[in-house]
């Protein structure tokens, strides 16, 4: 096995004593953390899941976690993956693979006990980190170094790791947002130029996936520049995008939202964009709604700002006023108003109009609209009894 020397993390870090985890390692003592976990210990960040490889083939990792009493399931056999599940956890553990083929969306692997030759097939240098279960830390590809020094740089050859999977350009951005401070690798920003338009090749749900969590990282705004700046962005959002927008709503302290980020950042038909990208039904709902009037503003009074809180959902009329007017002193008192006001509710039900005489029909309907418009332009204000005389006034009809 060609090792380099390791990184010994002393004390080992915390989450490897974990019960869970500690079963099935010590069930598998060849085996390795990889990936994300080891990345983010490394970069003091939080660690949302723990993956594990081995030299062992996965049969003999199910005859193993099984002989040691532990749940398998094989969630992924023909790429060499099963789960084991613990104290409902579960973790996935993948044998590890060499590339026999690829095409730019799926590949074709070997099974093998080289972990060089793994962490070579992986996408980014700090990507290819491997752990033990007593902390020492294996990097075959300089991929601490990158880490500490802010870069995102592919393992080998940037355009030979994308032609394997264009995925890994938006990749390359998702990881920039998060972990880059300094410039970005001119070579990979050569090669990711170069092979932007197969990201049209991809399907949409995988492109989605992928700007939502670049969108979704503290501070985009250099990553998305960047994207721009390469030819990216242009294909990605087809619709229309302005990261001066984008960087707006950053600056003035909006909250981290990949969806009110998107709406900002768009400047195309958010239903067509939401379409194309196969949104969900609540996502699409709320890019499109994000976008539409009414938008409260500083200048509107209590009443007026209770007309519109009668007949929208609070929490979008705040976001749209981030998206309308940002920090500025006028709208962040703006915010804290609205915030603060109760959402008023039309006091009449139909039952009402049925109990002074109406008969059933499109006029108990007729009546309550003329009621609620009566009520909403006088601020929203008017109690029930207030609400019913008005009512009975519109029953009786006009006096002579």
């Amino acid at each position: 096995m060609n090792d380099p020397p390791a990184l010994q993390i002393t004390p080992p870090p915390a989450f490897l004593a974990e019960p869970a985890l500690a079963a099935v390692m010590g069930a598998l003592p060849e085996s390795r953390v990889v990936g994300g976990a080891v990345r983010d210990t490394l970069s003091a960040q939080p660690i949302n899941e723990v993956d594990l490889a081995t030299p062992l083939t996965p049969e003999r990792v199910i005859q193993t976690l099984q002989a040691a009493g532990l749940r398998v399931v094989p969630t992924g056999l023909e790429h060499g993956t099963v789960t084991a599940v613990m104290d409902g956890r579960g973790f996935e553990i993948t044998t590890l693979r060499r590339d026999v083929e690829t095409d730019g969306r799926h590949a074709v692997v070997a099974f093998t006990d080289d972990w060089r030759a793994d962490a070579a097939r992986r996408d980014f240098t700090f990507n290819a980190l491997s752990m033990t279960r007593d902390g020492q830390v294996f990097d075959y590809f300089g991929g601490i170094a990158d880490l500490r020094a802010g870069t995102v740089r592919f393992v080998g050859d940037p355009a030979t790791r994308i032609t394997e999977d264009y995925l890994r350009i938006l990749r390359f951005f998702r990881f920039h947002a998060r972990y880059a401070s300094g410039p970005a690798d001119p070579v990979a920003l050569a090669a990711i130029r170069a092979n932007a338009p197969k990201l049209a090749e991809l399907s949409v749900e995988r492109v989605w996936s992928e700007l939502s969590r670049i969108l979704s990282a503290a501070d985009p705004r250099a990553t998305v520049g960047l994207m721009a700046e390469v030819g990216v962005l242009e294909i990605v959002l087809p619709e229309g995008a302005d990261p001066a927008r984008l960087q707006q709503l950053i600056e003035a302290s909006a909250p981290v939202d990949p969806l009110l980020r998107l709406a900002a950042l768009l400047t195309g038909d958010p239903a067509h964009l939401a379409a194309r990208l196969r949104l969900s039904v609540a996502e699409r709902d709320r890019l499109i709604a994000l976008r539409a009037a009414p938008v409260p503003q500083p200048g509107d009074d209590d009443a007026a700002l209770r007309r519109q809180l009668a007949d929208h959902d609070k929490a979008l009329l705040l976001d749209r006023t981030w998206l309308a007017g940002g920090a500025a002193q006028d709208w962040a008192a703006l915010r804290t108003r609205l915030a603060a006001m109760p959402r008023p509710v039309f006091p009449l039900e139909g039952r009402d109009v049925l109990a002074l005489g109406q008969a059933e029909g499109p006029r108990v309907g007729e009546l309550l609209r003329a009621v609620r418009l009566w009520w909403l332009e006088g601020g929203c204000v008017a109690t029930v009894e207030a609400c019913r005389g008005k009512l009975q006034q519109l029953l009786q009809g006009p006096s002579t």
